[in-house]
Parts: structure tokens; sequence; C-alpha cells
């Protein structure tokens, strides 16, 4: 579509956004109080007898947006959420970011049987990660290949490959499963850096000749903005590659990342692009989360109800709905047809569900819940933008009435100042509870919103965001246009690689040569090397490594020592310059075109010469021609 059809059709979606959001302000009811008469009919109502299809209707009306974000809550089944809503706003109250999505399915979250490829009915957050970032259902542990080991493309990477800005955000180490499945390919989800790789992954790792550790493939990958935990992992060095011996923090700084390790450099970075990407790290495992703990015991529901306490080591200037919004700034291009895709992860609701620990859990609950509700606020003004939350997979607690004779409970007191007992059954007191395989939520507010209705898969996830943004799916055809040049600069020649979008990095050789590696920016690169002293013709070989495209250009050296090179050709495929008789340099279809007009110069030339010769010879004998 035109850039200028683009910019009206979004002005008018952001226009018609406004104009609903304002048409159906007098819907939205305020918040449930404590003190509501909930005995009365229709105390405990959330839609206060009003039609909500003019709440739905512009989701569904409209398709295609220029941005998706999507928010996960790990571990974050219908009780997790039902735990959290209780406690924090009530029974009859409503989480202000997940509650308000208008439009709501479930879907199935279940893994696969590496041996057999049959379902594993409770999966893990790396398979199920591994499901909707690339569409393919995997094993436990696998982090974006499937069963047979094969790496699949994510959303993050399509979207970088058709050249959309893209962010990765969690409360997690980096390196954990949701957000490594974005930004990484190995067949264990604990393969975080080179020391571990080598252990667990080898051959994932990049000794071996794979593509390094979680953290070494989140470096080439190269997200505009990546946000989380995970800093330790940084200190490892390479073991192999260009930054053999080097660590993965010297690493960074080395290929142009803008590193930031607390709110107040965070707070410093007003842009964030593939020349200068922004990677937070503010912990060195997973952030603290909001609240104290609570132990939960055999029988410890029939105590008395306690309220959670802030912990001191929560973070809340870098809090989740912080984050999101900080990602959200440096990504959008409100002047611009480039969007983005950006995924959220609140990781321990999963961590403190495994611990029995309902305090840390909620806090978790109610951190991500304000993050959706800071992407919903931006979509709604933005008009353009996709924003879906879910879950990989539910949980262990649960609400129940009385304490469980043999398994864990905690009794806390909510929003409605009463007594709420939490219940942990899966697991003996100090082991870790266990993930179950029910069905989650998921819930989308934008345009393409209602393929979130219904059941449905994790897998669909894949399907609707790349169906939004209308992306090419294969990354490596986006490199088939590519091609390489080259030109003199005094004593070296600089080759310069274009069109490469389906690769992050590329290695170059000058004949036998090794000219390195080198990250591809916005799907180009550039190497420079000293230019050959001896006569002959010269060949520099660029190859994707992600892709395995292959792009040539040559030059030719001449007797005299001097360098001709291409200085701009289109040839998408190779280039070649050679040397005619006074120094003319040929450079591809360019010096083709004017070889071919040299000839027809010439041709032309001894014709007229002929002509000329004839009318000569017919005027000395009188005759004519």
């Amino acid at each position: 579509m035109h850039t200028s059809l683009l910019r009206q059709r979004r002005s008018l979606i952001a226009a018609t956004a406004v104009a609903v959001i304002t048409a159906t302000a007098g819907l939205a009811m305020p918040a449930y109080a404590a003190d509501d008469d909930l005995t009365q009919t229709g105390g405990a109502s959330h839609h206060h007898n009003q039609d909500q299809t003019d709440v739905i209707r512009q989701p569904i009306e409209n398709s295609g947006a220029k941005n998706v974000i999507l928010l996960i809550g790990d571990g974050m089944g219908d009780s997790e959420i039902t735990v959290a809503r209780d406690y924090a706003e009530g029974a009859a109250g409503k989480l202000a970011g997940i509650d308000a999505l208008p439009l709501t399915g479930q879907y199935t979250t279940y893994s696969l049987n590496k041996s057999n490829g049959k379902p594993d009915y409770v999966t893990d957050s790396a398979a199920s990660g591994t499901g909707w970032a690339t569409g393919t259902k995997t094993y436990d542990g696998a982090i974006g290949v499937d069963v047979n080991g094969e790496a699949h493309s994510s959303l993050l990477e399509i979207a970088k490959a058709n050249g959309l800005k893209t962010g990765d955000v969690s409360t997690a180490e980096v390196q954990d499963a949701t957000p490594a499945v974005q930004i990484s390919h190995v067949s264990q989800r604990k393969c975080y850096g080179p020391e571990a790789t080598s252990a667990k992954c080898p051959e994932n790792a990049l000794e071996n000749g794979g593509a390094g550790s979680i953290s070494e493939q989140l470096l080439d990958v190269r997200p505009d903005v990546t946000l989380a935990g995970g800093s330790k992992t940084f200190n490892e060095k390479a073991k192999a590659g260009p930054w053999k011996d080097k660590t993965l923090f010297e690493q960074a700084k080395e290929r142009g990342y803008t590193l930031v390790d607390d709110a107040a450099s965070l707070d410093t970075v007003t842009a964030a692009d593939q020349s200068q990407p922004v990677l937070g790290l503010f912990a060195e495992g997973n952030f603290p989360v909001r609240y104290n703990t609570i132990e939960a015991t055999v029988g410890g529901g029939n105590g008395e109800a306690q309220r959670c306490t802030e912990s001191s080591d929560y973070m809340s200037d870098l809090s989740l709905d912080k984050l999101t919004s900080k990602a959200i700034n440096l990504l959008n291009r409100p002047d611009s047809d480039t969007g983005f895709f950006l995924q959220v992860e609140g990781a321990s609701i999963d961590k403190q569900d495994h611990a029995a620990n309902a305090c840390g859990q909620i806090g978790e609950t109610v951190d991500l819940d304000n993050a959706v509700k800071t992407a919903l606020d931006f979509a709604k003004q933005d008009g353009d933008t996709l924003v879906i939350a879910t879950a990989d997979h539910a949980h262990t607690s649960q609400i129940v009435d009385a304490a469980p004779p043999a398994t864990l409970s905690v009794p806390l007191l909510t929003a409605d100042g009463q007594k709420m007992i939490v219940a942990y059954g899966t697991a003996e007191e100090g082991g870790s509870q266990q993930h179950t395989g029910t069905q989650v939520r998921i819930a989308a507010y934008g345009p393409g919103a209602a393929n979130v209705v219904g059941l449905s898969d994790q897998t669909d996830v894949f399907d609707t965001v790349n169906n939004t943004l209308s992306t090419n799916r294969d990354v490596s055809a986006q490199s088939a246009s590519a091609s390489a040049s080259t030109q003199v600069d005094g004593d070296s020649v600089v080759t310069t690689g274009e069109g490469f979008r389906g690769d992050w990095t590329v290695n170059a050789r000058l004949d036998e040569t090794d000219l390195g590696q080198a990250d591809v920016i916005d799907g180009s690169v550039s190497f420079t090397g000293a230019a050959p002293t001896e006569p002959g013709t010269y060949t520099v070989t660029l190859t994707g490594n992600q892709s395995g495209t292959v792009k040539t250009a040559t030059f030719t050296v001449g007797a005299d020592g001097a360098v001709a090179a291409p200085t701009g050709s289109n040839d998408s495929t190779s280039q070649s310059s050679s040397l005619l008789p006074g120094g003319l340099a040929l450079t591809g279809l360019a010096g083709i075109g004017l070889l071919i007009a040299a000839l027809a110069a010439i041709a032309l030339g001894v014709a007229l010469l002929v002509m000329r010769r004839r009318r000569q010879i017919a005027a000395q004998s009188g005759g004519t021609l």
C-alpha cells in the first residue's frame, strides 16, 4: 500500500478509535467498592445492564495493525487471575488491564512427547513459548526448535526481517524460557551462556559450529529494546567466534549496544534502533517480587487472615508497567509507517506459584495487570495497535472453602475484608508445585482482536500476530534480493552488502583472506580490507550466516597497481570490474551497458564512413546511389 494511503488509513483508524472510546465511555462502570451491596439484584454485575455491542464492535470490524504488543503472564491460569482479583479488587471487582480487554477466548497449551510426537498434556514454559513464538509445538525444554531439533523463526525474528522494530521485556532472566523463545534456538532451555551450552547442548555451542548460547544468540538477533534480568551470565566469556575470550558484556559494547543497569541510566535513553540497540539488565537473576512471603503450611488456612506487605527489595522504579511504557516509547514511531512487535512477560507468577507463595504470585499478577493497562492505554490512543494478554500455562493455586487436611494453604485478607484460603496441593511442603494442563485465558483489544474469541491453541497466536502485521514469514527469503558491491577508499577496498534482511550477521572473505563477521544493520553490512597490490582479479564473498545467502563482488588490480572497483551497481547477484586500455573501468551491468554503447558508436562510425565513400565514388562516376 502507498505510504500516503497507509497514513490516511491509520489516521482514520485512530480517529475512529477515539470516537468509539468517547461513545462508549458511558458504558465504563466504576470499580466495585467493598461496601457495595452484593445482596441486591445486579449488585455483582460488571455490565450493569448495559449493552456491550458497541464496545466490541470496533476490534471486530478492523483488521491489520501497525503494532502488536503481546503480554504473557507466566503460570497465570484462571485460578491465578481470580486469586489476584479477589485479593486486590474484591470478588466483584475488575483488574484494570486484563479484565478491560473486550474480546476473550481460551486456548490449549499442551506440548509434545519428543519420542513419539504425541501430546504431553502439561507443558513447560519452553515448549509453550515455542508454540506461540514459532507456531510449532515441541517437547518440554525446547527453545525455538521442533521435536526433531530443527529451528523455526520466531515472531520477533520475522518482525525484524520485515523491517519492524522489536522488543523483548521480562521480569525474569533474559535467558529464561519466555523471553528466550523470541531470540534463540537451543535444544535445552538451561543453555543460558557459553559454559552451560558446552555442557548441556554442545551441538549449539559456538566452538562446535552451533549458533551459540541463548545470550550469544540474543546479541546476534539484536532486538531494538531488551529489558530484563540475567546480567550474571553476561560475565561469561565466548569460547569461539570473533569475540572469543571476551565477556558477553564486552562483546555487546563492541557491537554497539547501549548498556543500562538501573532506572537512572534507563531514563537517559531516548532512542533505540539497530545502530544502537538498548540492552538493559537490571538484576543478576530474576527481579525481586513485589510482596513478602506469607508461608503456606499444612493446615495453615485455619489461621488468621493476613494482608501481603511490600518487599524492601522490590524495584518499584523498574516495575513491569514502567518497563513496558519505556519500551513502547522507544519502539513507537508515530510519524512513520514502521511498526513494532513487543513481547512483555510477568515471569514470577509461575515462580512464586512453584514456591506456594500466594503473596508473591499475587504481586506479580498485579504488576502484569498494570503492564496490560499501560499497553491498552497506548493502543486506545494510537488506534493501530493490537494488544494480546495471555498465559503460557496454568498452575496449582486454588481458592478453597476450608484448609485441606494434608496439603499446603494460607489465609489472606482480601479487599472485601474477608478471609480467602489459597491452597497448593501438587507437591509436598518444600517441594515445587506443578503446572497444570488446563486451557488458559487469552484476551485482546484492537485490530485483529476477534481472532482470540472461542477456543484456539496457543500456536494460533503465531498466525494472529503475523496476519495482523502482514509479515512475510520466510525469514531467509528476505535476503534473496541482497547485493554486494565494492569501492576503493585509498589503499582499502570497502565491500558493502545491501538487502540482507533475513540475516543477523554476515561473514566476508577476500579470496582466501577472512575479513571477519559483521552485524547487519537495517539490512546493510560493510567490510573494509587492504587492497591487494598484485595484478589480477579478486572476489569478495559475503555469506549470510542465518539464510546462507551468498553474494559476490569482484575487482581488478591493473599492472600499474591501480584498483578498479564498482561504484554502485544494482546487480543483486554479483558484480565485477575490469580495466580497458586507458584505464576505463567497466562495472557490472553499468559496465556492460557502456561496452555495448561503445561498440554501437564504433559500428555507426564505420557505417557513416562507408556511406561517405560510396557518395564520393558515385559523384566521381556521375552515377547515383
